[in-house]
Parts: structure tokens; C-alpha cells; sequence
């Protein structure tokens, strides 16, 4: 592409976004056959296709690179001087961070940012192993991750570690798991996962049974409700220290394997973008996240 055309980089970003045609349109103000015309122009301008029009649309290569270029350009835009009181100019900082982290030590990360209201937080949830793909993708400006390959553009900086216990409710463990946690405990036991990519509790069981086939388990992508469901005596899961360090000091939970865990290493990557609001982000998550780490 000779000169990059904004507007149609705007309704690609828009469509991929929002995840449909219409609902872009309505986020820009135009409408849904302005928003197609946009992006025919800049497939024509580039020369190839950038958007599948499948439901819901999904970037080509090509398109997914032109959208990372184009938030990377409006986060440098944000260190621009904005009109005050002008709400729809804030600045908008997209992370994506495991669920883990969320509930235990991000709040206190971002909450300076939040509070001062002087840009928007757009926080994503994903696996600790896939965190970094929206960062690739240029969909996130920073992801807290488990993996260590470095995106060219990117600064990578080691977090600390987060140690998972393996925990259930007491009647539980003395119904399934009378003579501890053997392989074949494991196979009759139903287990809870957070989501079908969670493979944390099925690391651990190999870990710790040699036992590497399948287990019952049920799903439950909630980390509030990962905890009541444990505590309610429905299955045995990976817990983080920090998240069910009372809960097993009060008897609420139970250690199913002690002396044994799972450490999962964090890191923080984020585009290489020097802003305001982007160092005092990276700054606060990694001051954070070291202090609630191990």
C-alpha cells in the first residue's frame, strides 16, 4: 500500500472488533453499506483480501497486521494534548491477562489508572498460554503470559511466579480421595476445569500420578465461582496460593497433594509504545504483580 487510508483501516478495525458489519457502522456513525465500500477500497488499495466474511468476520493475515498497525498508531495518538471534557477522545489501553490474575492481584495494578479516569481500560480474559497471540495480533497493547517467545517490537519482562495447589472440600477429599491422590482416585474423581484450554490440572496430575489419560471433569469459566464450587464440595482444582491461602488455613479447602504444586512463571509483553498512560500501565503491573508473586 502506497498511502495508508485511515478511514478504511477505522471500519476493518471496527467490523473485527465489534464482530459484524452492522455494529460497526453503528460505532462509527455511518452506515453498513459505507462501512463495506471502506473496506472494499482498501483491499483494492493493498491488493488482497483483509477480512473473511464469515460470521463472525475474521482477518486475513494481511488484515490482521493493517489492524495492528492502525491501534498502534491511535495509542501514539493518545500522548497528544486532548481537549478536556471530551469523553469520546480518552485514550482506550487493551491488556489481556489470565483470569487468575485478574482476581487476585490486577485490580491493584490499574486501579490508578481507572480512577484518575484520564483513558479507558479495555481488559481482556484469556489462558495464561494465550494471552500472547492477542498481543501478536496487535488486538492488546500488553498480555500477561506463561510464554516466553518475544514478538518482534515488544519488551518482555519476567513477573514472578504464580504457584497453583491443588484443592477440594474436605467431605470431597474423604469421599473420592480416601488414600490420596493416586491415578486411580483420578479417574473416578470428577475434577474442575476453568475452560476447555485449562490444562493446568491435568500438568499437575501427571506431575504428581504419572497418570497422563483422560479424568471426568467439569467447566466452569467463572473465578469467583471456581472457588464456591471447590468450596461446595463439586470437584478438586488448581487454585492460586494467593486466591485459597484462607480458605485453607480456615478448613474450607484442603490441600489434595501436600507438598506438591504447580508453578506457572508470568511475564509482561507489551508493544514497544512510549506513552503517558503505557509506562505508567507497564510500570504498575510490574511493581504489582512482583509484590503478589512469588
Amino acid at each position: 500500500m502506497s498511502r495508508v487510508d485511515y478511514r478504511g483501516l477505522a471500519a476493518l478495525d471496527a467490523v473485527i472488533d465489534y464482530g459484524s458489519f452492522d455494529k460497526a457502522a453503528a460505532a462509527l456513525s455511518i452506515t453498513q453499506s459505507a462501512v463495506s465500500q471502506r473496506i472494499r477500497m482498501l483491499e483494492n488499495s493493498a491488493g488482497e483480501l483483509l477480512i473473511v466474511r464469515s460470521q463472525p468476520p475474521s482477518p486475513t493475515e494481511a488484515g490482521q497486521r493493517l489492524i495492528a498497525h492502525y491501534r498502534q498508531v491511535r495509542l501514539l495518538e493518545s500522548a497528544l494534548d486532548r481537549r478536556p471534557g471530551e469523553s469520546d477522545s480518552l485514550p482506550e489501553i487493551a491488556i489481556a491477562v489470565n483470569a487468575d490474575s485478574a482476581a487476585t492481584w490486577l485490580q491493584e495494578a490499574v486501579t490508578p489508572l481507572m480512577s484518575a479516569g484520564n483513558c479507558m481500560l479495555n481488559i481482556r480474559l484469556d489462558d495464561q498460554d494465550h494471552t500472547l497471540t492477542m498481543l501478536r495480533e496487535g488486538r492488546v497493547f500488553g498480555c500477561v503470559t506463561s510464554e516466553t517467545a518475544q514478538v518482534p517490537g515488544t519488551t518482555v519482562t519476567p513477573l514472578g511466579i504464580m504457584r497453583y495447589l491443588c484443592v477440594t472440600s474436605p467431605a470431597f477429599a474423604a469421599r473420592w480421595f480416601a488414600n490420596g491422590m493416586t491415578a486411580q482416585a483420578v479417574q473416578r474423581a470428577p475434577a474442575l476445569h476453568f475452560d476447555r484450554k485449562d490444562m493446568l490440572q491435568t500438568r499437575f496430575i501427571a506431575q504428581r500420578t504419572g497418570y497422563t489419560g483422560r479424568y471426568p471433569h467439569h467447566a466452569l469459566s467463572s473465578s469467583e465461582g471456581f472457588v464456591r464450587f471447590l468450596e461446595a464440595g463439586l470437584g478438586y482444582g488448581m487454585l492460586p496460593l494467593q486466591q485459597c491461602a484462607q480458605q485453607l488455613e480456615d478448613g474450607r479447602l484442603v490441600d489434595l497433594a501436600p507438598g506438591g504444586w504447580l508453578d506457572v512463571p508470568l511475564m509482561w509483553h507489551m508493544w514497544d509504545i512510549q506513552t503517558p498512560f503505557t509506562r505508567a500501565l507497564s510500570d504498575n503491573v510490574i511493581t504489582t504483580a512482583r509484590k503478589w508473586l512469588i
